[in-house]
């Protein structure tokens, strides 16, 4: 995912941003968090199931695992960024702009940050998860 994140900013010619290390960063780290509970869940959701089932699972959970864990990180380090103007931790103000803060971070990766997964992220995710829908029939046979 970080290939698809500079290849995508790259073909924008955005890719001599300063935040170019965070960016490629934040969505490896978001692929390689999500993986072992995407992996999991799919698995989970493919036993005993048709070959297209299981491909279907592994794209479904492979995706939304991604996305989520990646617009998680997001979030976090924009909240980072804004918690220098926050009240202070515990009171009722901060429980209002940490939840606030959050979900604007979610929508703002989910506006510009989504398409830093096209073209590439979305051929190696069509192509990990016919693979595993494949390599699944195989160990059953």
């Amino acid at each position: 995912m970080t290939l698809s994140a500079w290849f995508a900013l790259w073909l924008r010619e955005r890719d001599v941003t300063f935040h170019l290390a965070e960016l490629l960063w934040i969505f490896g780290a978001g692929a390689l968090l999500a993986w072992p509970s995407a992996l999991f869940l799919a698995r989970f959701a493919a036993i005993g199931r048709r070959a297209e089932t299981r491909f279907a699972a592994y794209l479904f959970f492979l995706s939304l695992g991604t996305i989520g864990m990646t617009a998680l990180l997001f979030a976090l380090d924009y909240r980072e960024f804004y918690s220098q103007w926050h009240a202070p931790i515990g009171t009722r103000t901060w429980f209002f702009q940490f939840a606030f803060t959050t979900l604007i971070a979610f929508y703002q990766f989910l506006v510009m940050g989504l398409r830093l997964y096209l073209p590439v992220g979305g051929v190696i995710l069509l192509g990990v998860s016919l693979w595993l829908a494949s390599d699944r029939s195989k160990q059953r046979r």
